[in-house]
């Protein structure tokens, strides 16, 4: 490992996911939420070469959104600032470039989102085919229930290995503080519920949520001073699907399929965290990436028990971080999508030093 070059995780912190944040205020979601990372990694803001962040001027109803949100860093030092119009998993993509560039030795990637101001599923609309798709607004979850319809009918699944897969999230969630839904459930209990747009029940869909996730990457010599077990990154890739929903099949994800293979994903993981926001999703994913029995998903809870928009991507990223630097787990995958059924994904390999 070339330690001028190496990249790792050495903090990372996010705020409760609640239905409603209470504040329309980006700083005041960031503030705690930064404090908490910087002293995780035991820097201070200062001491951060490099600020990058992600969130949609869509979700926020306003242009430039991020900007504000930009007053959560300080108005002095000055700083080197950058910000994708995507899950911060993406920014946390770009600042790994900039630290592997030899730009930067620290950075703190952020993301934040209020998904509750609007109409969520309505909003995600904007991002499909401009042309054919999204002038008859179809819904976020109706497209997610066209592409479970498909993994039923060609028998990939079932509904009640979906309703497996929520009992599973909830109970593991509720360790985790952060979560906005946890509990023990039964599969009997979570089948005998309506459908919100069949095959989905509510059980099947990750809440609307508002929150924000932080993480601190840091670089060789350095990530070893701030954390006794750095998160190393040994590789991270990002592929896209086609936009239009009739030009891939829904079921095979092939991005995130060629995003493992790029990122080095092998068969000897011990944790996984995938942004998996609908409960078939997960299981598609889990084919992708060819992970198998031994590999644990989602420890956290995954976003079906908690999914801020713009946010809940990097929270994958650093949950599996998570997982290696608290020495719970040796090689982890955090993985983020975007874009309508699983359009864009994104892997991140994570490994203790050895």
């Amino acid at each position: 490992m070339n330690a001028q070059r190496a990249v790792a995780v050495v903090g990372f912190a996010q705020s409760p996911c609640r239905p409603e944040a209470g504040t329309t205020s980006g700083v005041e979601t960031l503030v705690p939420v930064f404090r908490q990372a910087l002293a995780d990694a035991g820097l201070t803001r200062r001491e951060v070469d490099f600020w990058c962040s992600g969130s949609c001027d869509y979700l926020a109803g306003r242009a430039f959104s991020f900007v504000n949100a930009v007053d959560a860093t300080g108005a002095y030092p000055p700083i080197c600032e950058s910000h994708v119009e995507m899950d911060a998993a993406w920014a946390c993509y770009e600042a790994y470039v900039k630290i592997l560039a030899g730009e930067a030795d620290t950075a703190l990637v952020y993301g934040f989102g209020k998904s509750s101001a609007g109409q969520l599923r309505r909003v995600l609309a904007l991002q499909l085919d401009p042309y054919v798709t999204a002038p008859l607004w179809p819904d976020s979850v109706s497209i997610a229930a066209l592409q479970a319809r498909l993994a039923c009918d060609r028998g990939l699944l079932t509904e009640r290995d979906m309703a497996e897969v929520a009992v599973r999230s909830r109970a593991d969630a509720a360790a985790n503080p952060c979560a906005q839904v946890s509990g023990a459930a039964t599969v009997e209990s979570l089948l005998a519920g309506p459908y919100v747009a069949d095959p989905l029940r509510a059980h099947d869909c990750a809440p609307v949520s508002d929150g924000a996730a932080a993480l601190v990457l840091a670089s060789g010599d350095r990530a070893r001073e701030l954390c006794d077990r750095p998160a190393w990154i040994t590789g991270m890739a990002h592929r896209i699907d086609p936009q239009g929903l009739g030009e891939r099949d829904l079921t095979a994800v092939p991005s995130a399929s060629a995003a493992a293979e790029a990122a080095g994903v092998t068969g000897d993981l011990d944790v996984a965290e995938l942004h998996a926001p609908f409960t078939h999703q997960e299981l598609l994913l889990r084919a992708a990436l060819g992970l198998g029995e031994a590999v644990r998903i989602n420890p956290s809870g995954g976003a079906l028990c908690g999914n801020p928009m713009f946010s809940a991507g990097l929270a994958r990223i650093g949950a599996a971080a998570e997982q290696v630097m608290s020495g719970r787990a040796r090689r982890a995958v955090g993985h983020a999508t975007s874009g309508p059924a699983l359009q864009q994904n994104l892997v991140c390999v994570l490994e203790a030093e050895q």
